[in-house]
């Protein structure tokens, strides 16, 4: 009997702890898969006190048994994905990457940063050569790693780069340097190419389980984030359909992600950040630095409009909360339930729109502590006041609660 693939999405603007749910849950699943985005996103998973930082390969690789797939919308840097590979023992026939997936060469990341230095206005990016490669994709010049078979024709094509970069300022390619390169590239990854769109229609087809990995979050998104501010690819549910080969109708149960509170990376707006006490509290008690780049997260109240809005778009049917603990201690705690524009207009909904905007919240009594609680009637009162309320505001009913960053300090509700 054909089965569905299920999906754990970012709700807000990332870093909202995907990689521990989707380890968590990949156990029941025969095939992880993900399917946008490049190394710039990162994923801190935590078993048995170990840490793993992941950027690239899936999150359900920490299970011998379950297959991972880096599917055709994700922008693969070759070096940073032969350097997380060395973390792990027998690959082979674990870890598929489509043939369709680009490549982010070294020159994307020269661009990338070349283009925040002359900006008036920074997007605040990691640099890592994401965006001037799915420029390229999209204009139609790119590079599928299956070029790889061939690496003296690809060598050819990319030295047709050299006129465009000197324009930029930057040093042209070189022949004999970027052959090498290529050849170690394709040493090291041609094994691991497959259709891979074949291979998830086929688990499918037989009724093994498959759930699908985005990364960055739902807020970043190049259509319905915070534009320009975004990243550069479909960070919501329907970009695990154009990124893996996945028909909407064969998507199942859509898992949405987000903290008990909010973070962003980088810049852009973020209505219901603390720049204060309880920014620096939610940062050092949180672990609030990036996995990618170290970068201190901005961090205030959750934002209950923004989740909401982000729950509609996916399409959302459960919603897991994460470091609940982190909010610990607090004698307040804020929540935004809706905007005032510059005009002093109240506004319920999500607007396209988030410079003048000024969060309107909602107060609620702290806790004392959440820390390791593993049984939803086991938390403390007020916690579960504060779940309950948002929950009937969302629209969503939240799941699963993290409690810490242990992959067993997690509630379950029915």
């Amino acid at each position: 009997m054909k089965s569905k693939a299920d999906l754990i999405v970012g709700i807000q603007w990332g870093d909202e702890g995907k990689g521990k749910m989707v380890d968590f849950l990949a156990q029941n699943y025969q095939y992880v898969v993900r399917y946008q985005g490049g190394h710039n996103a990162g994923h801190t998973i935590v078993n048995e006190g170990k840490k793993y930082a992941l950027h690239l390969i899936p999150s359900g690789i920490l299970y011998p048994n379950c297959k991972n797939i880096i599917g055709n919308g994700v922008v693969i840097s070759p070096n940073a994905l032969i350097e997380e590979m060395k973390a792990f023992n027998n690959l082979q026939g674990r870890l598929f990457i489509s043939e369709k997936a680009h490549l982010i060469l070294p020159f994307h990341e020269l661009l990338d940063k070349k283009h925040e230095q002359n900006a008036k206005k920074a997007i605040g990016t990691t640099g890592k050569g994401i965006g001037p490669a799915y420029t390229d994709k999209v204009a139609r010049c790119g590079v599928r790693i299956e070029e790889l078979r061939d690496t003296q024709t690809l060598c050819e094509k990319l030295l047709e780069r050299n006129e465009q970069l000197s324009t930029l300022g930057i040093e042209n390619l070189e022949v004999k340097t970027l052959k090498t390169s290529l050849d170690t590239y394709a040493k090291a990854l041609l094994p691991f190419l497959a259709n891979t769109t074949a291979m998830i229609w086929e688990a499918l087809d037989k009724g093994e389980r498959v759930l699908c990995e985005g990364a960055q979050g739902s807020m970043l998104d190049i259509d319905h984030g915070t534009y320009p501010f975004v990243t550069s690819s479909t960070t919501i549910a329907s970009g695990a359909c154009s990124g893996s080969g996945i028909s909407p109708r064969e998507l199942g149960d859509v898992i949405g992600i987000t903290k008990a509170y909010c973070t962003r990376v980088g810049n852009g707006p973020f209505p219901t950040e603390e720049k204060g006490e309880i920014g620096d509290y939610l940062r050092e008690k949180g672990g609030e630095f990036g996995v990618t780049t170290g970068r201190s997260r901005r961090c205030g109240w959750l934002d209950a409009v923004a989740v909401k809005y982000a729950c509609r778009l996916n399409g959302v049917n459960s919603l897991a909360m994460m470091k609940l603990d982190v909010l610990d201690g607090l004698d307040e705690i804020k929540v935004c339930t809706a905007y005032q524009d510059k005009d002093g207009n109240l506004l319920q909904s999500f607007p396209s729109n988030l410079c003048g905007i000024k969060p309107l919240y909602k107060s609620y009594k702290g806790w004392d502590k959440t820390a390791g609680v593993r049984d939803f009637q086991s938390l403390p009162k007020k916690a579960q006041e504060y779940i309950l309320d948002l929950e009937n505001f969302i629209g969503v009913k939240i799941t699963m609660i993290s409690t810490s960053p242990d992959r067993k300090d997690t509630i379950f509700r029915q």
